[in-house]
Order: C-alpha cells, then structure tokens, then sequence
C-alpha cells in the first residue's frame, strides 16, 4: 500500500494521558477529598490488578517485538498483529494502561484516581485511536477494515 515515515502521526503519548489524568484527579483528591477506605480484600484486588496489568503490558510488548513492529504509535508500522489478545481487542495496550488507575485506586482507596480512567480512554481515543485507526485504514485497506468489523475497539 503506502509508504510511511511517520506512522499515525500521534504526537503525544497515550501513558502520559493517563498519568496527566491520574495527576488531576491526585488533585481533585486534595480539593474536594472523599473519605473512603476500603477493605483489605479489596486493597489486594488492587494490587492483582495492577500487576495483572504490568503483565499484559509486557506480553503485548513482547508480540510487538516479535512481529517486529513498532509499539509506539508515532513509528511506522510494519505489520498488523491480529493473533492472541489482538483477536479480541483492537486496543489491548489501553486496556492495560487502565489498569494503573483502577488498581492503583483500590489500592489506595481513592475514587477520584479510579474515575481518571474514563477521561484517560476519551483521551486516548482522540489524541491516538482515532488517528492510529485512520493510518492502519490508509496503510493496510481492506485487511485492517476486515479487522474492524471482527474485533471490537476496547472489549
């Protein structure tokens, strides 16, 4: 299809969208504070989910370096990865990324850090998904439209 140099043009990292929405709602934390503790069962739920997540994210790393493609979105990729997690999800990564806030958030008991995940996927969706989608559509055409229509963005 198309030559590409600079892949889906992406300019700002989708993990930094997730720590700039995880910083506000730090914030909101120390203006308007909610008083919640939960209980240990649920601490550790936290922490399972965020080594669950740091887990996933190494794998989907690992099926990008083994596909010898490009995991950051500002690089040109190579090849479409539509195998392992990838048949069930078109954005796994993300997916990950939100396990920080939430498990994170059980963790340490903060709602406002658990609520950063829904404005961190918005985010992500304009900022990188959205263009992301539209250069796989230029680079692979009818394979990544195919793609699309079997597998769902998030879940």
């Amino acid at each position: 299809m198309e030559k590409d140099v600079n892949g889906a043009g992406v300019k700002i990292p989708p993990p930094a969208i997730f720590i700039l929405f995880m910083l506000l709602a730090y914030l909101n934390g120390l203006f308007v504070p909610i008083a919640i503790t939960f209980a240990a069962p649920i601490t550790y739920l936290g922490l399972g989910i965020l080594l669950a997540g740091l887990l996933l994210l190494l794998y989907l790393v690992y099926q990008f370096r083994k596909a010898k493609t490009a995991v950051e979105p500002w690089q040109p990729t190579s090849s479409l990865i539509k195998t392992g997690i990838y048949a069930y999800s078109r954005n796994p990564i993300y997916l990950a990324f939100c396990t920080f806030p939430v498990g994170l958030g059980l963790y340490l008991s903060d709602l406002w850090l658990i609520s950063s995940v829904l404005p961190s996927c918005i985010g992500v969706y304009y900022v990188a998904i959205r263009a992301e989608e539209a250069y796989l559509t230029r680079k692979f055409g009818d394979e990544y439209l195919r793609y699309q229509q079997q597998v769902r963005r998030w879940i």
